[in-house]
């Protein structure tokens, strides 16, 4: 029992660690990429290389890691080009750079499909549960990090915030070496024609695309312009950072009640369709918001609806997959709403361009409100049954 905990531990803080060298930045690299010039359209394109490489890799990422069967290996590798990422952006400051270096950290997150499957092999028969923890860590990451790093940006400058974030990834390294790969799962290659199967079974494909509105919603907002909106309501890099952070705290929570309490109690229908709901009001304010304090409590609102929804989506999509082939079907559901992650913030981009800001945030409500339709319209009983009564 003891081992069991202390394996879960050190796993918990590598992903913490992990996360943290991949968002120390993230309150304040909106605003360090418009002082250098670009477009808002450049803004979201810069933004958006994070999603767009993960898109392109974790389908065969977590394809390999099943035929391989190991986790740890790319785990490991996912901490080294995280490393390299922050390292870039340290280095180099231009639009081009910045696009190479961002992209460069999805690749790194990309790895978060072994993260992910790994730890749920350590709760036999309890996905959901398993994903609310690991995500709760995860956002507890992200939360520290930028935390710390908009503070030290305010006091030495944003480039600290990228060294920072190198200087998490060594440490990350180093607790990932302690790691506990699962053995027992057996080895069985999937073949394309398999894969095809399970991206069928569970209702993958409809639990992915809601994974893209809630990513497209999150990274065109919190992780793209809404701190650009808090920088024209007086925010400094300090609160700019408080901003975000109070975004991502109310999902740690939120996470860890979504499989274990909430579903249970509501039903997985019923808590998808209100967390979709929550943050389409959340984004529908934003543009009417006059102070930095309000547009806080939209944030913090936002933050707790979208908690509750993709530690849900990520149990349910491999609740009913075997041991062998969750990294393939990790890897198409992550890959999938990696296009949301992409397409977000270049979407909102292109919209503030060609008429304004806040008509980027409207269409981002929109979506919410179609991605609630949804969850209404096909997520099917038997999900939340087959979930709920195992």
């Amino acid at each position: 029992m003891h081992k069991e905990k202390f394996k879960r531990i050190i796993f918990i803080i590598t992903t913490a660690l992990f996360w943290f060298s991949l968002y120390t930045y993230v309150p304040i690299f909106p605003g360090y990429i418009e002082d250098s010039g670009v477009s808002h359209s450049m803004i979201g394109i810069i933004i958006g290389s994070y999603g767009f490489t993960q898109m392109l890799i974790r389908i065969p990422l977590g394809i390999a890691s099943d035929r391989l069967n190991r986790r740890k290996l790319f785990i490991i590798l996912g901490i080294i080009f995280s490393l390299f990422s922050a390292l870039g952006l340290w280095i180099f400051d231009s639009a081009w750079s910045m696009l190479i270096f961002r992209g460069l950290a999805g690749v790194a997150a990309s790895s978060w499909v072994t993260f992910s499957v790994l730890f749920s092999s350590y709760y036999d028969g309890e996905a959901t549960k398993a994903t609310g923890y690991i995500m709760a860590a995860n956002n507890i990451g992200q939360v520290l990090a930028m935390f710390a790093g908009s503070s030290i940006a305010q006091v030495s400058g944003d480039k600290s915030s990228f060294l920072l974030a190198a200087i998490s990834a060594v440490i990350a390294f180093a607790f990932a070496m302690l790691i506990s790969e699962n053995k027992s799962i057996d080895k069985k290659p999937i073949s394309f024609i398999e894969l095809i199967s399970v991206v069928k079974s569970g209702d993958i494909i409809l639990l992915s695309v809601l994974a893209i509105f809630t990513q497209f919603v999150s990274y065109a907002t919190v992780y793209g312009f809404t701190p650009i909106v808090a920088e024209s309501l007086g925010a400094n890099s300090s609160q700019l950072g408080l901003l975000s952070t109070l975004s991502i705290l109310p999902g740690i929570p939120a996470g860890i009640l979504s499989g274990s309490v909430f579903a249970k109690k509501f039903g997985e229908k019923k808590t998808l369709y209100i967390g979709y709901i929550i943050l389409a009001l959340s984004c529908l304010v934003i543009p009417f918001v006059k102070s930095y304090p309000i547009l806080v409590v939209t944030q913090i609102i936002g933050g707790f609806g979208k908690g509750v929804q993709i530690p849900l989506l990520m149990g349910l999509c491999i609740k009913n997959v075997s041991e062998s082939k969750r990294g393939s079907a990790m890897g198409f559901f992550q890959a999938i709403y990696g296009l949301g992650m992409s397409a977000g913030p270049v979407v909102v981009g292109l919209i503030s361009d060609m008429a304004s800001l806040n008509a980027g945030f409207l269409v981002t409500a929109l979506i919410s409100v179609i991605a609630a339709l949804l969850v209404k319209l096909f997520v099917k009983d038997r999900i939340e049954n087959e979930i709920t009564h195992s």
